[in-house]
């Protein structure tokens, strides 16, 4: 029974679980933002948490504790001079979790993690200035969508440029065009259900 013992286990067992959270936070640090499994970063934040914290008191001690468990001194470095003073006013809840997508090889729900600054940061600029590329996924999804519309738009008005070009001014030969295309069309479809 787990009376009394809090968090999941997921199918591994302890040391291969302390291990793979060393991991997936070492990975949070470095990168600011990743995508796992919804259990796992739901795992994640509250670690995470705990580090931040640790970064924010910026005693030796605190130190220490965040070395014994990310066993890496560049990323306690990063922890406490760069991540932890993004959060000094901020009374917890360091980390959001997105949804993003359903993993297909097993059908798991799949989440990104990453820390709250960064994504308010590009929110409250609007727009990325140029050379830079964003953090957040909807910001990054929203520019390719963006581009492809632009080049729909682009392939569009190349074409009726084209076509405006070869049929010239006069709206009944464009009519006369657009309606023998269409002939054409039923008619080689009828031999094809013909033949």
């Amino acid at each position: 029974m787990r009376h009394r013992v809090s968090g999941r286990r997921l199918g591994r067992g302890p040391s291969h679980q302390k291990a793979m959270f060393r991991s997936l936070a070492a990975a949070l640090i470095t990168h600011e933002h990743i995508e796992t499994t919804d259990a796992r970063a739901k795992e994640l934040r509250r670690i995470a948490d705990r580090l931040v914290t640790m970064g924010k008191k910026n005693t030796l001690h605190a130190r220490r504790q965040a070395y014994k468990f990310l066993n890496d001194h560049q990323l306690v470095q990063k922890l406490f001079d760069e991540i932890a003073p993004r959060f000094q006013d901020r009374p917890g809840g360091y980390t959001r979790l997105i949804k993003s997508r359903i993993r297909f090889a097993d059908q798991a729900p799949m989440t990104f993690v990453r820390f709250v600054d960064s994504e308010l940061a590009v929110r409250d600029e609007g727009k990325v200035p140029e050379g830079e590329v964003s953090t957040t996924v909807e910001s990054q999804v929203r520019a390719a969508v963006e581009e492809e519309l632009e080049a729909e738009a682009g392939d569009v008005s190349a074409d009726e440029s084209g076509a405006e070009a070869e049929a010239g001014d006069d709206s009944d030969t464009e009519a006369e065009s657009g309606t023998a295309v269409v002939e054409t069309a039923k008619e080689e479809k009828s031999e094809e259900q013909q033949g």
